[in-house]
């Protein structure tokens, strides 16, 4: 992995060059102890350098990230974590792998929705990321990305479809006043709570994709809720995750 100034400072510069201004989260992670599993929604190729310029972090990623025009040698100096989403034969060696890198101290930064989303459903939040950070006892910290010009959502960055990274970069550079904000939302922990990795990635989803009006005491409230909702329960089986969970 790059040093983290000269990182953070590439990362800045490159959106700068396309006319793109960061706002928000100042830190995404928490000092000491195991690293922070950082659970991003997942807009636009954009989204890696708007992680990267804010803090750091090692990405997680499907291969084909390293090989984009761009941010693809950017997402390769962070130190990113490439996966193969086709082969779910690997799903248990990346938990592994994952969950070694949060115990070892390391942040990681993952987009649970597995591929960007335009509509309104946003789609879910894969659940195995998670079971890492439960193994690894780390904080989980849900960030919303969002995009607006002059104030309003905005719809320029969104990288969907049958949309080629061409159009998509020249539709960017096109664009006036565009703004990415980074919104971080209270950690989630676990541990604390007593949760597995469905509760957790549920409270994940909600707050980031909840975006700014999700406040800390919502956050708690829901852990609470997810708490007595398991606690009133019979014991049930283990859940099972199929493999397109990742």
């Amino acid at each position: 992995m790059a040093d983290p100034v000269r990182l953070r400072a590439h990362a800045a510069g490159l959106l700068s060059a396309l006319g793109i201004r960061v706002e928000g989260a100042a830190s995404l992670t928490a000092e000491g102890g195991p690293g922070t599993l950082i659970v991003v929604n997942h807009i636009s190729w954009l989204d890696i350098p708007a992680l990267l310029a804010v803090e750091p972090v090692t990405l997680l990623a499907k291969r084909e990230v390293g090989g984009w025009p761009v941010v693809g040698g950017l997402a390769r100096r962070a130190g990113t974590y490439f996966i193969d989403r086709t082969s779910p034969r690997q799903l248990p060696h990346t938990v592994r792998e994952l969950s070694e890198l949060l115990a070892s101290g390391r942040s990681v930064a993952v987009f649970p929705q597995a591929t960007t989303w335009c509509t309104p459903d946003q789609g879910v939040f894969r659940r195995a990321t998670f079971q890492a950070a439960i193994d690894a006892g780390a904080p989980v910290r849900p960030v919303t990305l969002n995009y607006t010009q002059q104030g309003l959502p905005s719809t320029v960055a969104a990288f969907c479809g049958e949309d080629t990274f061409a159009a998509s970069l020249r539709r960017v550079l096109a664009a006036r006043a565009l703004t990415v904000r980074v919104t971080a939302h209270p950690a989630l922990t676990a541990a604390d709570a007593g949760l597995d990795r469905r509760a957790l990635a549920a409270l994940a989803a909600g707050a980031v994709l909840g975006g700014r009006q999700r406040t800390g005491a919502a956050v708690r409230g829901a852990q609470v809720a997810a708490v007595s909702l398991r606690d009133a329960s019979q014991p049930a089986a283990p859940v099972r995750d199929t493999p397109a969970h990742v």
